[in-house]
C-alpha cells in the first residue's frame, strides 16, 4: 500500500483528499488535527501501521505493518445531519458489517462500536469530533479492521477475544478492496441516517439480541437486562428482570454477555 495505489484504488469515490502514512501514531489524531486546520468533507487518513492506535476509552489498538486496515474519515455534518450525530457509530458499523457480509460472513455489531465474527472482535470504531463552543464542526470516523492473522495481538493484552479475516476466510483479502467497499457504504448510507430503515438495519445486526447482558458504567455501577433493541439516538435498550426498560447511553460503558 502506498499513496499512489490508494488514490488509484479509491478514485471512483470522489473523496476530497487522502493522506497516507507508512506509519503514524493514530489516524484519528491525524484526522482531528487536519479537521481543525480546515480539511473538507470526505477527507481521508490511512496508515499501514499505527504506533499509538487507540480504541474507545483510550484502549490501545494494535496495528502492525501490512496486516490491518486503519483509516479515519472526516465528515463535515450538514445542518440536517447535526441532530443525528449520535447515529454516526451505527453508520460506520453498518458500513463495515455490510462489507463483511459480501464476503459470505455473518457479522454482528457489539454495541456500541465493535464488529464481531463468531463471537470475536474483528473490527472496532472510534467516533470523535472537533468542536466550536457546543457545536460539532467535524466528525472523525476511525475504523480498524483486522485483515491478516498478524493483526491480532497476543491474548494477554486483549480485553475481549479477537480474530482476523484471514482466520475466518482462510486467505488474506485485499485491503484496498475492503477499504473501497467500506467507504462506499458509508457514503451510500449517510443520506439515510435519519430514517427508520437505518435504525432497523442497525438493530437487526445487534450482537446478543434477546440475551442477558451486563453493562458496566464506570466505577462500581452496572445495569443488567435483556437486549431488546435501540433507542432513536442509538442508545442500547434493555429490559431488566422487573420488566423495566433501561436505556444505556454512550460513554464509559462496557458490555458483557452473561455466561
Amino acid at each position: 500500500m502506498n499513496q499512489q495505489e490508494l488514490e488509484s484504488a479509491l478514485a471512483t469515490l470522489n473523496l476530497s483528499a487522502i493522506h497516507y502514512f507508512d506509519s503514524v501514531g493514530s489516524t484519528n489524531d491525524e484526522a482531528l488535527d487536519w479537521a481543525r486546520k480546515g480539511a473538507r468533507d470526505l477527507s481521508l487518513v490511512v496508515a499501514d501501521e499505527q504506533t499509538m492506535g487507540r480504541g474507545r476509552l483510550d484502549r490501545p489498538w494494535f496495528t502492525p505493518p501490512r496486516t490491518a486496515l486503519a483509516f479515519s474519515l472526516i465528515l463535515r455534518p450538514t445542518y440536517a445531519e447535526k441532530p443525528l450525530l449520535s447515529r454516526t457509530v451505527g453508520l460506520a458499523a453498518l458500513a463495515v458489517a455490510d462489507v463483511l457480509q459480501t464476503l459470505g460472513l455473518d457479522p454482528l455489531i457489539k454495541w456500541p462500536n465493535d464488529i464481531l465474527l463468531n463471537g470475536r472482535k474483528v473490527a472496532g470504531i472510534l467516533i470523535e469530533a472537533t468542536w466550536f463552543e457546543d457545536e460539532a464542526q467535524s466528525i472523525v470516523i476511525g475504523v480498524g479492521i483486522n485483515i491478516a492473522k498478524g493483526s491480532v495481538p497476543s491474548t494477554d493484552i486483549l480485553g475481549f477475544p479477537a480474530t482476523s479475516l484471514e482466520h475466518i476466510l482462510g486467505y488474506v483479502p485485499d485491503r484496498n478492496v475492503i477499504l473501497h467497499a467500506a467507504l462506499a457504504n458509508i457514503i451510500a448510507l449517510r443520506p439515510h441516517m435519519g430514517t427508520d430503515s437505518f435504525m432497523s438495519a442497525w438493530q437487526k445486526k445487534l450482537a446478543y439480541y434477546g440475551r442477558q447482558v451486563r453493562v458496566e458504567m464506570g466505577g462500581e455501577k452496572s445495569v443488567s437486562g435483556k437486549v431488546i433493541g435501540l433507542e432513536s439516538d442509538g442508545s442500547l435498550k434493555l429490559r431488566d428482570d422487573d420488566g423495566k426498560i433501561i436505556a444505556v447511553r454512550f460513554g464509559d460503558v462496557r458490555l458483557r454477555l452473561f455466561a
